[in-house]
C-alpha cells in the first residue's frame, strides 16, 4: 500500500453542517489526546524507566521496539474529506527476543486474513499466535498487563496515533484487506478502541476488522470517552489478553 494511497472519501464538502461539525469533532479528539497524553507520559515517566530496566535485564537488546505500521492522514479536498495511507513508526516495549524472525506472524497473518485458518483449528478464533516461541520472559507479563503499549503515548502526542482508534497494523496485515476492510483504515489508529474493549484476542479477523470499520464510521467524541473508560477494566482484569 502506497503512502499517500487514497483509502476513502468522507463528508461531501457541499454539506457545510457536517463538515463543520466533523472538523470540530477533530479538533477535540486531538485537544483530548494531548490534554491526557502529554500529564501521562510526566506521571509515568519511573515507570517507563522501570520497565526498560527490566526487558534490559531479561535479554539482550534494546528495550524499545519499532516498527513501520500502516496509519492514517485526513485530508480535505474540494470534494470534501479523504483518509490517505500515511505510514508511521510505532514505539512498544520490546516483548520478543531481539532481532527475531517476523515471518512465523506474517504467515500466519496471511492465513488467517484469507480465511485458510479453521477458526475451531485457531484456538477459538484467535489472530495472535498462541505460546508463540519469540516471546521473552518479561514479554509475557508486558502483554498481559498491556504496558507494551505505553510507548505509543510518543506516538500520540506526535500525532501519529490517537488515544482511541481502530489497531495500527503492520504493514503486511494491511496488505490483505479486501472489500470494506479497507475502511477499517479510515480513522487514525489507536492505542484502544473497541476491539480492544469488545473482545481483544478473542474475536475473529473478520470481527476485528467489522469493529474499527463500525468505529471509522461512527466517529464521535463521546464515543471515545465511552471506549476510554471501558479500557480502564480491561486492562486490569487482562481481559482477552496474550
Amino acid at each position: 500500500m502506497a503512502q499517500g494511497q487514497t483509502l476513502m472519501a468522507g463528508s461531501p464538502a457541499g454539506d457545510c453542517w457536517l463538515s463543520q461539525r466533523r472538523e470540530l469533532h477533530f479538533l477535540c479528539k486531538r485537544l483530548l489526546d494531548l490534554a491526557i497524553s502529554v500529564p501521562a507520559l510526566l506521571f509515568l515517566a519511573p515507570v517507563l524507566v522501570f520497565i526498560a530496566l527490566l526487558i534490559a535485564f531479561d535479554s539482550p537488546g534494546s528495550p524499545m521496539f519499532k516498527q513501520t505500521r500502516a496509519g492514517s492522514r485526513r485530508r480535505r479536498t474540494g470534494a470534501g474529506e479523504v483518509w490517505e495511507n500515511a505510514p508511521f513508526t510505532i514505539y512498544k516495549f520490546r516483548t520478543m527476543y531481539q532481532n527475531c524472525d517476523q515471518s512465523l506472524h506474517q504467515a500466519f497473518i496471511k492465513s488467517f486474513a484469507k480465511g485458510e485458518v479453521d477458526v475451531s483449528e485457531a484456538d477459538g478464533g484467535k489472530f495472535k499466535l498462541e505460546d508463540d516461541p519469540r516471546i521473552t520472559r518479561a514479554g509475557h507479563f508486558l502483554r498481559r498487563a498491556s504496558l507494551d503499549e505505553l510507548p505509543q503515548l510518543l506516538n500520540v502526542v506526535k500525532g501519529d496515533m490517537s488515544l482511541v482508534g481502530p489497531r495500527p497494523v503492520p504493514e503486511y496485515e494491511a496488505e490483505y484487506y479486501t472489500g470494506e476492510q479497507i475502511e477499517r483504515l479510515c480513522a487514525v489508529p489507536g492505542i484502544t478502541g473497541l476491539w480492544q474493549v469488545q473482545g481483544r484476542s478473542q474475536v475473529t479477523f473478520a470481527e476485528m476488522a467489522r469493529m474499527d470499520i463500525a468505529y471509522a464510521r461512527n466517529q464521535s467524541l463521546w464515543l471515545d470517552l465511552k471506549i476510554l473508560m471501558a479500557t480502564i477494566p480491561s486492562v486490569f482484569t487482562g481481559s482477552g489478553a496474550r
